[in-house]
């Protein structure tokens, strides 16, 4: 039999097979989590729960002192020298800082071990943490630091300047920490994060938090590009921790997990931290830029069982030759993907090049990690797939009625690591979260099997290499160019199917379109947004779709984008694909 048609046997077989196994699946018991000492049985959370104790104190008693927790380059972080760095940054921040119960910390680090020592540190203490996208610009930073108060800044150095004029303007911050990368490296009128640790108590009682406290936030942009908080309580990770990680992937302390998604995403921050920690398994940490070169070059050296990454960079990965020989990835049990829909063809490009297959998904930052997946013997390629064990999913009408499989609608999710709601934002948490059931902003149809499928965003938003864009928010800023009378914002499949940003723009009158202007305006908003937002494609148009009162008509400009060729009477340029 040749490859080839093995493999073609195989896939049917997965799709053959998905109803015995999918019953099989939902028989798990969501609401439970296991607690050590009891292997084979769930058993609930207590009342009184502190997530620093379930992920990283009860190690020690379970005999994984001298295990690895982490890698990081040639860096080995045991078990036992987790748990000894975390209570001291926990003890630091509350001895050295006066961080008091539930006052916020923002983490604006790289994917080191100390990004894992602060976040559990201040979770110990019942503080909150509160890790923070590294790519965005000092407006974002400014929004963050003001809307979250926080007290303390735990920040790279090498990402100081991205952050420094927004920490001088706020009015909270009291405290800077830098964690060096380099050694003798220091910042004027900061604290060392060596230092700190230094200073503190290699022994910490953890605050008898509630499960249902708040742990930690994380900001997930919004329509209008502001970003808000997700306020996250501690018992939400343990929940995904055994609904995915342990429900889907079947993690185990063997495994090691390695993630292109770095851990101020929500994604990743399951992926690299809380699932491999729920089990005694390693992390593999990568603080550099994930090109395919690097992260092929990090798996035949780690040689990780469980790899994350999200369709962009499945592509990217696809697209990059071999050197003479294929490489090596035999170490992996399981592919995952998650952040946009992964298009069939990279599904099928990945396995018949690797032989391996990618378990694709949708989650959310509100419901902190992945709800909806494909599964191991329920795989349909294109689709989201089966809901995880543990989650429920309806596809509604306006009116929350459900609607016929088959048919298109809004996408209701419901499970227990859904976040309380969005600080500050009383009237938005009202309209995303209702009752037991959170809103995604999705459109999804569910087939006659069960299985659901992306159809588009219900509020224009864009996710592009994982990450949400505002089309508003690019709209805004292309305006004002000198150039530029008005534009509109859509998204346009690239040739790997993946969803980039273009911006349909109308000139102002006596200027001319031409390819050094599209370029321009790129350089444009890049100087001003986070570099993921920028429109991959400019197109000069005559005039945007709008209705009598003048608002756009996004629905054309899909049309438009979707079409084989330019805009009539436009010109412009794009590039490839981009993962930040």
């Amino acid at each position: 039999m040749t490859d080839g048609r093995a493999r073609a046997i195989r896939l049917r077989r997965l799709t053959r097979t998905h109803l015995t196994n999918r019953d099989a699946l939902l028989r798990w018991a969501p609401t439970s989590v296991k607690m050590p000492g009891r292997e084979g049985r769930m058993d609930p959370l207590p009342d009184v729960f502190n997530a620093a104790t379930y992920f990283i104190d009860r190690h020690l008693d379970e005999g994984r002192a001298n295990s690895i927790a982490i890698e990081c380059g040639e860096r080995r972080i045991t078990y036992g020298t987790l748990r000894e760095q975390v209570n001291r940054t926990g003890s630091a921040l509350r001895t050295a800082l006066g961080v008091r119960r539930e006052e916020r910390v923002v983490l604006l680090l790289l994917d080191v071990p100390e990004m894992i020592y602060a976040f559990f540190g201040a979770i110990k203490i019942g503080a909150v943490p509160i890790p923070t996208n590294t790519l965005w610009t000092t407006e974002d930073y400014k929004h963050v630091l003001s809307d979250s108060g926080a007290r303390v800044v735990v920040v790279s150095s090498s990402l100081w300047t991205r952050v420094a004029e927004a920490v001088h303007a706020s009015r909270t911050i009291q405290h800077v920490v830098v964690v060096a990368e380099k050694a003798g490296e220091a910042v004027p009128e900061t604290t060392d994060f060596g230092t700190l640790l230094a200073g503190g108590s290699a022994t910490l009682e953890a605050e008898p938090t509630s499960r249902d406290a708040p742990a930690f936030w994380l900001y997930s942009s919004g329509s209008t590009g502001r970003p808000k908080g997700c306020v996250h309580l501690q018992h939400d990770m343990s929940v995904c921790a055994n609904a995915y990680a342990r429900g889907v992937l079947g993690i185990r302390d063997r495994d090691r997990c390695f993630s292109v998604a770095k851990l101020f995403f929500a994604y990743g921050l399951g992926n690299s931290m809380y699932f491999p920690l729920a089990v005694g398994a390693t992390s593999i940490l990568w603080p550099g830029p994930v090109t395919p070169p690097q992260v092929y070059e990090l798996i035949e050296r780690h040689r990780p069982t469980l790899f994350f990454s999200v369709p962009t960079h499945y592509a990217m990965l696809l697209a990059h030759p071999s050197p003479g020989r294929e490489f090596d990835l035999s170490s992996l049990r399981w592919a995952v993907s998650a952040g946009e829909a992964l298009p069939p063809a990279i599904f099928t490009r990945f396995y018949e090049r690797f032989g391996v297959e990618i378990l694709d998904g949708i989650g959310s930052t509100e419901v902190l990690h992945i709800f909806i997946s494909n599964q191991p013997g329920l795989i349909r390629p294109g689709s989201s797939g089966l809901p995880v064990p543990g989650y429920e999913a309806r596809v509604v009408d306006d009116d929350g009625t459900t609607v016929p499989a088959g048919e298109v609608g809004n996408l209701l999710i419901r499970g227990d690591s859904t976040c309380a709601f969005y600080w500050n934002r009383h009237e938005q948490s009202k309209d995303t979260i209702a009752g037991h059931w959170i809103r995604t902003g999705d459109k999804y149809r569910q087939d006659e099997d069960g299985y659901f499928w992306f159809a588009g965003r219900s509020d224009d938003m864009l996710k592009v290499g994982g990450i949400w864009v505002s089309p508003a928010e690019l709209e805004h800023t292309m305006i004002e160019h000198p150039a530029v009378h008005a534009c509109g914002v859509a998204g346009r499949a690239d040739r790997d199917a993946l969803i980039k940003p273009i911006a349909y723009v109308v000139l102002r009158a006596g200027v001319s379109p031409s390819s050094e202007l599209a370029a321009d305006l790129q350089r444009f908003a890049r100087e001003r947004l986070a570099e993921y937002k920028r429109p991959r494609w400019v197109e000069f148009i005559d005039a945007l779709p709008t209705t009598a009162t003048g608002k756009i008509q996004r629905f054309k400009l899909r049309e438009l984008a979707a079409g084989p060729t330019s805009a009539p009477s436009s010109s412009g340029v794009h590039d490839h694909t981009f993962l930040p």
